[in-house]
């Protein structure tokens, strides 16, 4: 069983989907959580609300990961409330589903604002918190298939998300030897809220499940969440710049 008591979690964009799984599967374990939500406080509240009923510490911080001085104002938050941080996932995203020939520059700024330079900035600010710990740190990203393979009007995220297992590998290099350790969860498609907005996705959710070798289950977040809990624990400490396939075997097939 994984064990993550007295560690201190943070995961942006938790007020639902991935996020939210995450947040509750990490408190599970054992670890006291920072929720960060930008715009869903009463979502970010219910969620905070559970995992304070399993006996632990919780934050709710809001924060535009995007923006610079809103990280560093909820890694102080952090701070005064817990003195440390031990675990960082980065799930927040956004960006909107368009072709590119219809993107614009700032389409592409926010995309790549939202998805890929909280990566950086979470980590920078989160550093003097994970040397509190002895150096203990496990750093998270989310991607997705748009990484690797075209998908309708997924161009711009699709991009973020390969820049963003990039970034991971280089964070990994330059901050392994302090203990930390960075990967990313790439998750096939998941029943959530903003995967409801893709275009044409019951065909998509139909061609996975025809390819998928674990018979018809759709993939839910819970089984990503479980993935990014081990991934914080210390049970995946040769795990190092990493992207781990989250997909019922989907992209097995070429």
């Amino acid at each position: 069983m994984i064990d993550l008591t007295g560690k201190v979690a943070l995961v942006t964009g938790s007020s639902r989907g991935i996020g939210k799984a995450t947040a509750l599967t990490l408190a599970r374990a054992g670890a006291d959580l920072v929720l960060n939500y930008a715009k869903s406080r009463a979502a970010a509240e219910t969620v905070a609300e559970t995992i304070a009923e399993m006996g632990r510490n919780v934050l709710v911080v809001k924060a535009d990961v995007s923006a610079r001085d809103d990280v560093d104002s909820m890694m102080e938050a952090i701070d005064a409330e817990f003195g440390k941080l031990d675990i960082v996932v980065s799930n927040a995203a956004s960006g909107g589903f368009r072709e590119l020939m219809k993107a614009n520059e700032t389409h592409f700024e926010q995309t790549m604002n939202t998805n890929v330079k909280p990566l950086i900035s979470l980590v920078q600010a989160a550093l003097p918190l994970f040397r509190k710990t002895s150096g203990f740190g496990r750093v998270i990203g989310l991607s997705s298939h748009g990484s690797h393979r075209a998908l309708p009007a997924y161009g711009l995220i699709g991009g973020s998300k390969a820049a963003l297992e990039s970034v991971a590998r280089h964070l990994a290099l330059e901050l392994g030897d302090e203990d930390i350790r960075v990967n990313v969860v790439q998750a096939g498609l998941v029943e959530t809220d903003s995967a409801r907005l893709i275009p044409g996705v019951e065909q998509m959710f139909e061609h996975v499940e025809s390819r998928t070798c674990v018979g018809s289950r759709r993939l839910q977040p819970e089984d990503v969440a479980n993935v990014i809990t081990w991934l914080s624990s210390p049970m995946s400490d040769m795990i190092q710049g990493q992207t781990i396939i989250v997909d019922g075997g989907a992209t097995v097939f070429a």
